[in-house]
Protein backbone atom coordinates (compact mmCIF):
# COMPACT_ATOMS: atom_id res chain seq x y z
CA UNK A 1 0.00 0.00 0.00
CA UNK A 2 1.49 3.19 -0.94
CA UNK A 3 0.27 6.65 -1.18
CA UNK A 4 0.95 9.05 -4.16
CA UNK A 5 -0.17 12.86 -3.95
CA UNK A 6 -0.07 15.26 -6.67
CA UNK A 7 1.99 17.92 -6.73
CA UNK A 8 -0.61 20.40 -8.33
CA UNK A 9 -3.53 21.16 -6.28
CA UNK A 10 -6.58 20.55 -7.45
CA UNK A 11 -8.49 23.24 -8.69
CA UNK A 12 -11.78 22.56 -6.28
CA UNK A 13 -8.84 22.39 -3.11
CA UNK A 14 -7.77 26.36 -4.14
CA UNK A 15 -11.36 27.47 -4.66
CA UNK A 16 -12.46 26.42 -1.95
CA UNK A 17 -9.51 27.54 0.30
CA UNK A 18 -10.07 30.51 -1.45
CA UNK A 19 -13.53 31.27 -0.33
CA UNK A 20 -12.66 29.90 3.10
CA UNK A 21 -10.26 32.67 3.69
CA UNK A 22 -12.45 35.96 2.21
CA UNK A 23 -15.09 34.81 5.21
CA UNK A 24 -12.62 35.44 7.57
CA UNK A 25 -10.38 37.81 6.49
CA UNK A 26 -9.59 39.12 10.59
CA UNK A 27 -9.04 35.92 12.19
CA UNK A 28 -5.92 35.70 14.50
CA UNK A 29 -4.95 32.05 13.70
CA UNK A 30 -1.80 32.30 11.70
CA UNK A 31 -1.46 30.00 8.47
CA UNK A 32 2.05 30.20 8.02
CA UNK A 33 2.84 26.40 8.45
CA UNK A 34 4.85 25.70 5.55
CA UNK A 35 7.68 27.75 6.42
CA UNK A 36 10.32 25.36 8.36
CA UNK A 37 9.77 24.14 11.59
CA UNK A 38 13.29 24.58 13.33
CA UNK A 39 12.25 28.80 12.95
CA UNK A 40 8.99 28.03 15.38
CA UNK A 41 9.09 29.88 18.55
CA UNK A 42 8.71 27.60 21.83
CA UNK A 43 4.73 26.16 22.53
CA UNK A 44 2.96 23.94 20.26
CA UNK A 45 3.76 26.93 17.48
CA UNK A 46 1.32 28.43 14.99
CA UNK A 47 -1.91 26.73 14.14
CA UNK A 48 -5.39 25.76 16.22
CA UNK A 49 -2.44 24.62 19.60
CA UNK A 50 -1.07 28.12 18.97
CA UNK A 51 -2.94 29.27 22.12
CA UNK A 52 -2.85 26.45 24.23
CA UNK A 53 -0.52 26.25 27.41
CA UNK A 54 2.44 24.12 27.17
CA UNK A 55 3.70 21.16 30.34
CA UNK A 56 6.89 21.67 31.38
CA UNK A 57 8.48 19.17 30.24
CA UNK A 58 7.30 18.87 26.56
CA UNK A 59 9.75 17.52 24.25
CA UNK A 60 12.43 19.93 22.66
CA UNK A 61 13.99 18.98 19.01
CA UNK A 62 17.77 19.53 19.03
CA UNK A 63 19.43 20.52 16.26
CA UNK A 64 19.91 18.74 12.76
CA UNK A 65 22.55 19.41 10.42
CA UNK A 66 22.79 22.84 8.69
CA UNK A 67 22.81 20.90 5.16
CA UNK A 68 18.89 19.28 5.51
CA UNK A 69 18.09 22.75 6.75
CA UNK A 70 18.98 24.80 3.86
CA UNK A 71 18.18 21.72 1.10
CA UNK A 72 15.43 22.81 -1.41
CA UNK A 73 12.39 20.91 -1.88
CA UNK A 74 14.10 19.14 -5.06
CA UNK A 75 17.27 18.35 -3.23
CA UNK A 76 15.46 17.33 0.15
CA UNK A 77 13.16 15.07 -2.57
CA UNK A 78 15.90 13.47 -3.93
CA UNK A 79 17.86 12.41 -1.20
CA UNK A 80 14.48 10.91 0.73
CA UNK A 81 13.73 8.84 -2.77
CA UNK A 82 17.10 8.04 -2.79
CA UNK A 83 17.43 6.65 1.63
CA UNK A 84 14.29 5.04 1.11
CA UNK A 85 15.21 3.01 -2.22
CA UNK A 86 18.33 2.20 -0.26
CA UNK A 87 16.54 0.94 2.90
CA UNK A 88 14.17 -0.93 1.28
CA UNK A 89 11.75 -3.15 3.21
CA UNK A 90 14.12 -2.44 6.32
CA UNK A 91 12.03 0.68 7.09
CA UNK A 92 8.64 1.66 7.01
CA UNK A 93 6.98 4.73 6.79
CA UNK A 94 3.89 6.03 8.64
CA UNK A 95 1.60 9.29 7.36
CA UNK A 96 -1.42 10.35 9.53
CA UNK A 97 -3.85 11.72 7.72
CA UNK A 98 -3.53 15.23 9.09
CA UNK A 99 0.38 15.21 8.18
CA UNK A 100 0.92 17.52 5.82
CA UNK A 101 1.41 16.70 1.66
CA UNK A 102 4.81 16.65 1.14
CA UNK A 103 5.54 14.52 3.81
CA UNK A 104 2.50 12.52 3.27
CA UNK A 105 3.66 11.30 -0.12
CA UNK A 106 6.63 9.41 1.03
CA UNK A 107 4.76 7.14 3.24
CA UNK A 108 3.81 3.49 2.73
CA UNK A 109 0.62 3.79 4.67
CA UNK A 110 -1.40 6.64 5.29
CA UNK A 111 -4.18 6.35 8.06
CA UNK A 112 -5.29 7.18 11.82
CA UNK A 113 -3.08 6.36 14.35
CA UNK A 114 -4.04 2.63 15.00
CA UNK A 115 -4.49 2.07 11.17
CA UNK A 116 -0.57 2.95 11.71
CA UNK A 117 0.77 1.41 14.52
CA UNK A 118 -1.04 -1.67 12.90
CA UNK A 119 0.17 -1.19 9.82
CA UNK A 120 3.99 -1.27 10.70
CA UNK A 121 3.11 -4.88 12.23
CA UNK A 122 2.59 -6.19 8.65
CA UNK A 123 5.85 -5.41 7.61
CA UNK A 124 7.88 -8.45 9.04
CA UNK A 125 11.55 -7.19 7.55
CA UNK A 126 11.17 -3.62 9.12
CA UNK A 127 14.07 -2.82 11.37
CA UNK A 128 12.30 0.82 11.93
CA UNK A 129 9.40 2.44 12.14
CA UNK A 130 9.41 5.88 11.31
CA UNK A 131 6.41 7.77 12.33
CA UNK A 132 5.29 10.78 10.47
CA UNK A 133 2.43 11.82 13.27
CA UNK A 134 2.79 12.96 16.36
CA UNK A 135 4.74 11.98 20.00
CA UNK A 136 1.70 9.53 21.44
CA UNK A 137 1.21 7.56 17.74
CA UNK A 138 4.74 6.75 17.58
CA UNK A 139 4.74 5.72 21.76
CA UNK A 140 1.64 3.23 20.73
CA UNK A 141 3.51 2.27 17.48
CA UNK A 142 6.41 1.16 19.92
CA UNK A 143 3.95 -0.89 22.48
CA UNK A 144 2.73 -2.89 19.83
CA UNK A 145 6.10 -3.32 17.66
CA UNK A 146 8.85 -6.03 18.02
CA UNK A 147 11.00 -5.42 20.39
CA UNK A 148 13.88 -5.50 17.64
CA UNK A 149 12.28 -2.74 15.96
CA UNK A 150 12.66 0.86 16.66
CA UNK A 151 10.46 3.55 16.58
CA UNK A 152 10.94 6.78 14.96
CA UNK A 153 9.55 10.36 15.80
CA UNK A 154 11.21 12.70 12.43
CA UNK A 155 10.57 15.66 15.18
CA UNK A 156 10.62 15.22 18.86
CA UNK A 157 8.72 18.45 19.32
CA UNK A 158 5.41 17.00 17.54
CA UNK A 159 3.55 16.51 20.28
CA UNK A 160 -0.47 16.53 20.69
CA UNK A 161 -2.10 19.31 23.27
CA UNK A 162 -5.14 17.30 23.99
CA UNK A 163 -2.99 14.47 24.81
CA UNK A 164 -1.19 16.91 27.23
CA UNK A 165 -4.18 18.28 29.11
CA UNK A 166 -4.35 15.04 31.02
CA UNK A 167 -1.12 14.21 32.91
CA UNK A 168 -0.09 11.12 34.96
CA UNK A 169 -0.60 13.18 38.25
CA UNK A 170 -3.46 14.47 37.82
CA UNK A 171 -5.06 11.52 36.71
CA UNK A 172 -3.98 9.19 39.66
CA UNK A 173 -4.65 12.56 41.74
CA UNK A 174 -8.37 12.23 40.26
CA UNK A 175 -8.52 8.45 40.47
CA UNK A 176 -7.91 8.70 44.45
CA UNK A 177 -10.40 11.11 45.02
CA UNK A 178 -13.01 8.97 43.44
CA UNK A 179 -12.47 5.78 44.62
CA UNK A 180 -12.45 7.58 48.58
CA UNK A 181 -15.60 8.85 47.71
CA UNK A 182 -17.26 5.59 45.97
CA UNK A 183 -15.59 3.23 48.60
CA UNK A 184 -18.79 3.07 50.73
CA UNK A 185 -21.24 1.74 47.60
CA UNK A 186 -23.06 -0.93 47.79
CA UNK A 187 -20.85 -4.31 46.05
CA UNK A 188 -22.96 -5.10 42.85
CA UNK A 189 -20.38 -7.31 41.98
CA UNK A 190 -19.24 -4.27 39.10
CA UNK A 191 -16.38 -1.46 39.65
CA UNK A 192 -17.58 1.37 41.02
CA UNK A 193 -15.76 3.30 37.74
CA UNK A 194 -13.97 2.32 35.11
CA UNK A 195 -11.56 4.20 33.55
CA UNK A 196 -11.22 4.38 29.73
CA UNK A 197 -8.98 6.64 28.39
CA UNK A 198 -9.10 8.01 23.84
CA UNK A 199 -6.19 7.08 21.81
CA UNK A 200 -4.69 10.41 21.97
CA UNK A 201 -2.87 9.88 25.51
CA UNK A 202 0.50 9.52 26.73
CA UNK A 203 1.73 5.69 27.38
CA UNK A 204 1.35 6.38 30.65
CA UNK A 205 -2.12 6.90 30.86
CA UNK A 206 -2.66 3.81 28.84
CA UNK A 207 -0.54 1.80 31.41
CA UNK A 208 -3.11 3.48 34.04
CA UNK A 209 -6.13 2.09 32.99
CA UNK A 210 -4.75 -0.99 31.76
CA UNK A 211 -3.87 -1.39 35.32
CA UNK A 212 -7.14 -0.41 36.96
CA UNK A 213 -9.39 -2.38 34.95
CA UNK A 214 -9.95 -0.17 32.01
CA UNK A 215 -9.39 0.02 28.38
CA UNK A 216 -8.28 2.80 25.51
CA UNK A 217 -10.58 3.79 22.64
CA UNK A 218 -10.81 5.14 19.36
CA UNK A 219 -13.43 7.63 17.89
CA UNK A 220 -14.52 4.25 15.64
CA UNK A 221 -15.51 2.39 18.89
CA UNK A 222 -16.04 4.23 21.74
CA UNK A 223 -19.57 3.48 21.92
CA UNK A 224 -18.48 -0.50 21.96
CA UNK A 225 -15.71 0.54 24.30
CA UNK A 226 -17.91 2.09 26.90
CA UNK A 227 -20.84 -0.06 26.69
CA UNK A 228 -17.83 -2.63 27.42
CA UNK A 229 -17.00 -0.52 30.42
CA UNK A 230 -20.32 -0.24 31.69
CA UNK A 231 -21.15 -3.82 31.67
CA UNK A 232 -18.37 -4.15 34.52
CA UNK A 233 -18.74 -1.22 36.09
CA UNK A 234 -21.01 1.86 37.17
CA UNK A 235 -19.71 4.72 36.14
CA UNK A 236 -16.76 5.65 33.62
CA UNK A 237 -14.31 8.21 33.86
CA UNK A 238 -13.15 9.75 30.22
CA UNK A 239 -10.10 11.16 29.52
CA UNK A 240 -8.70 13.09 27.81
CA UNK A 241 -11.46 14.56 25.36
CA UNK A 242 -14.76 15.33 26.93
CA UNK A 243 -16.31 16.22 23.29
CA UNK A 244 -15.52 12.74 22.61
CA UNK A 245 -16.59 11.26 25.25
CA UNK A 246 -20.12 13.68 25.68
CA UNK A 247 -20.57 12.95 22.10
CA UNK A 248 -20.79 9.10 22.61
CA UNK A 249 -22.08 8.92 25.72
CA UNK A 250 -25.16 11.48 24.72
CA UNK A 251 -25.97 9.09 21.34
CA UNK A 252 -25.98 5.96 24.18
CA UNK A 253 -29.17 7.62 26.10
CA UNK A 254 -26.88 8.96 28.78
CA UNK A 255 -28.98 12.65 30.29
CA UNK A 256 -26.17 15.45 30.00
CA UNK A 257 -27.02 16.09 33.96
CA UNK A 258 -25.18 12.81 34.39
CA UNK A 259 -22.20 13.53 32.86
CA UNK A 260 -20.15 15.99 34.76
CA UNK A 261 -16.97 17.60 34.05
CA UNK A 262 -13.97 16.96 35.92
CA UNK A 263 -11.20 20.32 36.18
CA UNK A 264 -8.13 19.45 37.50
CA UNK A 265 -6.80 21.04 40.63
CA UNK A 266 -9.92 21.24 41.89
CA UNK A 267 -11.57 19.50 44.44
CA UNK A 268 -13.41 16.68 43.59
CA UNK A 269 -13.13 18.27 40.26
CA UNK A 270 -15.31 21.29 40.93
CA UNK A 271 -17.90 18.81 41.24
CA UNK A 272 -20.46 18.24 44.44
CA UNK A 273 -20.27 15.12 46.05
CA UNK A 274 -23.95 13.95 45.02
CA UNK A 275 -22.77 15.22 41.63
CA UNK A 276 -20.19 12.25 41.12
CA UNK A 277 -22.24 9.46 43.49
CA UNK A 278 -25.31 10.37 40.83
CA UNK A 279 -22.61 10.50 37.16
CA UNK A 280 -22.68 8.11 34.65
CA UNK A 281 -20.16 9.86 32.69
CA UNK A 282 -16.91 11.93 34.51
CA UNK A 283 -15.61 13.66 31.97
CA UNK A 284 -12.09 15.02 31.66
CA UNK A 285 -11.49 18.53 30.96
CA UNK A 286 -9.79 18.31 27.57
CA UNK A 287 -10.11 19.12 23.90
CA UNK A 288 -8.90 18.91 20.49
CA UNK A 289 -7.80 22.63 19.24
CA UNK A 290 -8.18 21.98 15.73
CA UNK A 291 -12.25 20.17 16.33
CA UNK A 292 -13.05 22.84 18.66
CA UNK A 293 -12.91 25.41 16.23
CA UNK A 294 -15.67 24.13 14.48
CA UNK A 295 -19.56 25.74 15.45
CA UNK A 296 -23.38 25.58 14.19
CA UNK A 297 -22.68 28.81 12.91
CA UNK A 298 -20.54 27.32 10.21
CA UNK A 299 -23.01 24.89 9.49
CA UNK A 300 -25.85 26.90 8.84
CA UNK A 301 -23.49 28.96 6.52
CA UNK A 302 -22.50 26.24 4.37
CA UNK A 303 -25.91 25.16 4.18
CA UNK A 304 -26.84 28.23 3.10
CA UNK A 305 -24.29 28.73 0.46
CA UNK A 306 -24.56 24.94 -0.90
CA UNK A 307 -28.18 23.49 -0.11
CA UNK A 308 -28.33 19.70 -0.13
CA UNK A 309 -25.00 20.04 1.63
CA UNK A 310 -24.03 16.88 3.16
CA UNK A 311 -22.23 17.88 6.81
CA UNK A 312 -19.89 15.28 8.34
CA UNK A 313 -18.16 15.96 11.08
CA UNK A 314 -15.59 14.80 13.98
CA UNK A 315 -16.56 13.46 17.04
CA UNK A 316 -14.06 15.48 18.92
CA UNK A 317 -16.29 18.42 17.35
CA UNK A 318 -18.03 20.05 20.24
CA UNK A 319 -21.50 18.66 21.50
CA UNK A 320 -23.57 21.55 19.20
CA UNK A 321 -21.39 20.95 16.23
CA UNK A 322 -22.15 17.47 16.48
CA UNK A 323 -26.42 17.80 16.59
CA UNK A 324 -26.15 19.83 13.50
CA UNK A 325 -24.31 18.06 11.44
CA UNK A 326 -25.92 15.12 9.22
CA UNK A 327 -23.18 12.60 10.60
CA UNK A 328 -20.31 11.89 13.00
CA UNK A 329 -17.67 9.76 12.73
CA UNK A 330 -13.53 9.13 12.68
CA UNK A 331 -11.57 9.92 9.70
CA UNK A 332 -11.86 6.48 8.41
CA UNK A 333 -15.29 6.81 8.90
CA UNK A 334 -15.26 10.07 6.89
CA UNK A 335 -13.08 8.99 4.23
CA UNK A 336 -15.12 6.33 3.49
CA UNK A 337 -18.68 7.61 3.58
CA UNK A 338 -17.12 10.20 0.86
CA UNK A 339 -15.57 7.70 -1.35
CA UNK A 340 -18.78 5.95 -1.16
CA UNK A 341 -20.94 8.51 -2.51
CA UNK A 342 -21.94 7.85 -5.98
CA UNK A 343 -23.19 11.16 -7.29
CA UNK A 344 -21.42 14.35 -7.13
CA UNK A 345 -22.13 15.81 -4.12
CA UNK A 346 -21.05 18.86 -1.94
CA UNK A 347 -19.74 17.75 1.71
CA UNK A 348 -18.81 20.22 4.63
CA UNK A 349 -16.02 18.35 6.36
CA UNK A 350 -15.41 19.17 10.14
CA UNK A 351 -12.01 17.92 10.72
CA UNK A 352 -8.61 18.80 10.08
CA UNK A 353 -7.59 20.80 6.90
CA UNK A 354 -5.07 18.68 5.38
CA UNK A 355 -7.14 15.64 5.76
CA UNK A 356 -10.26 18.18 4.16
CA UNK A 357 -7.89 19.40 0.93
CA UNK A 358 -6.61 15.62 0.03
CA UNK A 359 -10.31 14.15 -0.16
CA UNK A 360 -10.90 17.32 -2.47
CA UNK A 361 -8.50 16.05 -4.75
CA UNK A 362 -8.93 12.69 -4.54
CA UNK A 363 -12.68 13.04 -5.34
CA UNK A 364 -12.74 16.15 -7.84
CA UNK A 365 -16.30 15.15 -8.84
CA UNK A 366 -17.54 16.24 -5.24
CA UNK A 367 -17.30 19.97 -3.71
CA UNK A 368 -15.65 18.79 -0.37
CA UNK A 369 -14.41 21.79 2.11
CA UNK A 370 -13.62 22.28 5.63
CA UNK A 371 -16.71 24.01 7.77
CA UNK A 372 -14.32 26.27 9.34
CA UNK A 373 -13.90 29.64 7.49
CA UNK A 374 -10.31 29.78 8.60
CA UNK A 375 -7.49 27.64 7.33
CA UNK A 376 -5.70 26.53 11.03
CA UNK A 377 -4.28 23.41 10.76
CA UNK A 378 -2.98 20.86 13.52
CA UNK A 379 0.04 23.28 14.86
CA UNK A 380 2.17 19.86 16.20
CA UNK A 381 1.57 17.74 13.01
CA UNK A 382 2.89 20.27 11.48
CA UNK A 383 6.53 19.95 12.91
CA UNK A 384 7.21 17.01 10.55
CA UNK A 385 9.06 18.63 7.78
CA UNK A 386 10.89 17.00 4.29
CA UNK A 387 13.96 18.12 6.20
CA UNK A 388 13.72 15.96 9.39
CA UNK A 389 12.20 12.90 7.35
CA UNK A 390 15.53 13.10 5.38
CA UNK A 391 17.42 13.08 8.13
CA UNK A 392 16.68 10.27 10.17
CA UNK A 393 16.66 8.17 6.72
CA UNK A 394 19.58 9.46 5.69
CA UNK A 395 20.53 8.28 9.62
CA UNK A 396 19.73 4.82 8.85
CA UNK A 397 21.10 4.48 6.03
CA UNK A 398 24.45 5.00 7.69
CA UNK A 399 23.52 3.07 10.67
CA UNK A 400 22.37 5.18 13.38
CA UNK A 401 19.42 5.34 15.07
CA UNK A 402 18.13 9.30 15.81
CA UNK A 403 14.83 10.53 17.26
CA UNK A 404 14.17 6.65 18.88
CA UNK A 405 10.70 6.96 21.10
CA UNK A 406 10.56 4.15 23.73
CA UNK A 407 7.92 3.46 25.95
CA UNK A 408 9.36 2.46 29.55
CA UNK A 409 9.14 -1.19 30.50
CA UNK A 410 6.95 -0.50 33.02
CA UNK A 411 5.00 0.92 31.78
CA UNK A 412 4.90 -1.40 28.02
CA UNK A 413 3.06 -4.43 29.47
CA UNK A 414 0.02 -2.68 31.30
CA UNK A 415 -0.29 0.12 28.14
CA UNK A 416 -0.67 -3.72 25.78
CA UNK A 417 -3.32 -4.66 28.01
CA UNK A 418 -5.57 -1.92 27.33
CA UNK A 419 -5.22 -1.48 23.87
CA UNK A 420 -5.18 -5.51 23.53
CA UNK A 421 -9.15 -4.63 25.20
CA UNK A 422 -9.42 -2.15 22.82
CA UNK A 423 -8.99 -4.60 19.83
CA UNK A 424 -11.41 -6.73 21.63
CA UNK A 425 -14.32 -4.41 21.77
CA UNK A 426 -15.43 -4.21 17.93
CA UNK A 427 -17.87 -1.66 16.91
Amino acid sequence: MSTQITDNANASVAQNIARLNLLAPESTCSTDLASNPWDTPAGYGPGASQEDSVPAGYPVQGSIPEEYLEASDAELDTRIIAAKETLGDRAVILGHFYQRDEVVKYADFVGDSFQLANAALTRDKAEAIVFCGVHFMAETADILSREDQSVILPNLAAGCSMADMADGPSVQKCWEELTALYADEADDGRMPVIPVTYMNCSAELKAFVGRNGGLVCTSSNAATVLEWAFERGRRVLFFPDQHLGRNTAKAMGIPLEQMPMWTPRKELGGNEADTLLDAKVILWHGFCSVHKRFNPAQIAKAREDFPGVRVIVHPECPMEVVDAADEAGSTDYIQKAIAAATEPTAFAVGTEINMVNRLAAQYPQHNIFCLDPVICPCSTMYRIHPGYLAWVLEELVAGRVVNQISVPKEQQGDAKIALERMLAAKP
